[in-house]
């Protein structure tokens, strides 16, 4: 698509008021955006991310981590690591924020149809695979199995609590925690996720695996799971790298011969896994 075929959402960011704002951990916070204008919000893949501008301050990639069958809101959960994002978290209700996409390509809710769906998530990796989660829900009878595996830095760390436990109570559905480290009322597992292995009840042959967390968490997990038996071609993860322009022209995302933006955010482990382990690619 040349840049005179694009369309306005892609290179003018829309204006967008922030509705609400919750403490997620004492550095991440989920805030929910409507269009100024009272419009619907622009539809959305499960794994697609916007392009979100700070008035002042700069743009900044983040995933979307709402409901995709609501179109009067969109929600975003976001850790504050700099300048931007301490901008972008700070802004109060009624704030305008400019809005940018959808952009990339999502988890493959479709492929996973008739299948058991693993998801496995470490820290701030479970919000862009929260929409699968609603997805699937919403769409019950299309899948076999939700096993949720999610792993973060400690108790205080952890990102949706409530409505985990919510997840946990529909049929079919499996929800694991572990931290790093608990403490004397944790009453969940302790160390890495991929520990969760030994108390899922996994099907290799009859699944679909969607990762989301820091890249050195992705590679174990991508190993872990060939040795369960997954196949390469049926583990998904997400990757978000550098993103400036969202449509592949300042390259500033490129990683080996893909761009992030435009070829991702979500790959195979066939096409990703092999790059995960060089050094500083």
């Amino acid at each position: 698509m040349t840049s005179t075929a694009m369309a306005p959402q892609v290179i003018v960011p829309q204006a967008h008021l922030v509705r609400g704002v919750i403490k997620e951990t004492p550095d991440t916070f989920t805030f929910t955006l409507q269009p100024e204008d009272g419009s619907p919000t622009n539809s959305f893949q499960p794994g697609q991310f916007s392009m979100l501008w700070v008035f002042g301050v700069g743009e900044l990639p983040i995933s979307i981590s709402g409901d995709p069958g609501r179109h009067d809101r969109l929600v975003y959960t976001v850790r504050s690591v700099g300048k931007a994002t301490e901008a972008l978290v700070s802004q109060k209700e009624g704030a305008a924020i400019g809005v940018r996409g959808p952009f990339g390509q999502g988890w493959p809710v479709d492929v996973a149809r008739g299948q058991d769906l693993v998801i496995v998530a470490g820290g701030i990796g479970l919000a862009p695979l929260r929409p699968v989660i609603y997805h699937v829900l919403s769409h019950r009878d299309d899948y076999e199995r939700l096993v949720i595996l999610y792993g973060a830095r400690s108790p205080r760390d952890l990102l949706y609590r409530k409505e985990m436990a919510d997840w946990a109570r529909h049929r079919g559905t499996q929800v694991l925690i572990t931290v790093d480290y608990g403490g004397l009322n944790w009453r969940h597992h302790v160390g890495v996720v991929t520990t969760l292995f030994k108390f899922a009840r996994l099907r290799p042959s009859k699944s679909v695996a969607m990762l989301c967390g820091p890249e050195i968490m992705m590679r174990f997990v991508g190993r872990d799971l060939e040795a369960q038996g997954f196949g390469r071609k049926q583990i998904y993860l997400s990757m978000e790298r550098n993103m400036k322009c969202a449509v592949g022209f300042c390259g500033h995302c490129q990683y080996g011969s893909h761009f992030i933006c435009k070829d991702g955010p979500v790959f195979t482990y066939e096409q990703i896994g092999p790059m995960l382990d060089k050094y500083e690619l």
